[in-house]
């Protein structure tokens, strides 16, 4: 009954977030809009390259739009319920967690909602490419309808995967204080780099993106099996016991981690 409690709470504030931010439409719907240009913007210079070299490393530009929008919906899904987790330092250094530590909710819970995200543009961005891509390759017999079900579950456990990097990513705050370039690396660095396949890397650096920072199993690995066939059945179990390991440790971490916060007195 307290959990049903909490999550009722929860979407008490994610609704009082989402009334602040729609006092101003206008400036939500052009940032949404302008967010979408340059997400699209970013994907056309690949689709450019592509159109002109035909392939690289073995895919396509239809496979590549394939990982950078399943990428960019599971960054969505995960930054729209729990973007305050990768602002986390803000609170750090001005004392604002202190706040959160007396409310009658867990931290976390609390913390999630804070700055509710509407990521429209991306929304369209990403839903956008990945029909496109889609649609494509089951026009030239490559996938079947099996993919659509099995993307949007891929989509899911991805942003699983993603929170749980940004919790673990975050909770290293409580010792360091500032994490905001380590989340270069750990979320915007390593999230881009897995926006494409990870043959065109390092052998070093594919195993690093598939284990020590597994963005790597967001798209890349899941997409060998639903695009290519390669496997089997097995790598969505594999994924989504993955996920929920992922996302277990990255919360022990972070009720270890709070038992460590110590206040900046601001």
């Amino acid at each position: 009954m307290k959990i049903s409690s909490w999550f009722s709470l929860y979407r008490l504030l994610i609704r009082t977030s989402i009334r602040s931010r729609m006092q101003y439409r206008f400036n939500f719907i052009l940032s949404s809009l302008l967010a979408a240009l340059i997400q699209i913007s970013e994907f056309l210079m690949v689709a450019i390259v592509l159109n002109r070299f035909g392939v690289i490393k073995g895919w396509s530009v239809y496979e590549i739009g394939y990982l950078f929008s399943v990428m960019t919906l599971a960054k969505t899904l995960y930054r729209t319920f729990a973007d305050e987790v990768h602002h986390l330092e803000k609170y750090l250094v001005g004392g604002e967690l202190d706040q959160l530590l007396t409310r009658p909710l867990p931290v976390l819970l609390a913390l999630m909602p804070q700055s509710f995200r509407i990521m429209l543009g991306e929304v369209l961005q990403g839903t956008a490419i990945l029909c496109w891509s889609l649609n494509r390759m089951m026009q030239a017999g490559q996938i079947s309808w099996t993919a659509v079900p099995l993307t949007l579950f891929i989509i899911v456990t991805g942003a699983v995967i993603l929170f749980s990097i940004g919790l673990a990513t975050a909770t290293l705050g409580f010792w360091t204080t500032r994490i905001e370039e380590l989340q270069n690396i750990t979320e915007d660095a390593a999230r881009t780099a897995a926006q494409y396949p990870l043959t065109l890397y390092p052998k070093w650096m594919s195993f690093l993106l598939l284990t020590l920072i597994p963005v790597g199993l967001v798209a890349y690995w899941p997409s060998l099996f639903i695009l290519r066939g390669e496997g089997g059945f097995w790598f969505m179990a594999v994924l989504a016991g993955t996920a929920c390991i992922c996302l277990l440790l990255s919360l022990r971490f972070w009720q270890y981690g709070i038992t460590k916060y110590q206040s900046t007195g601001s």
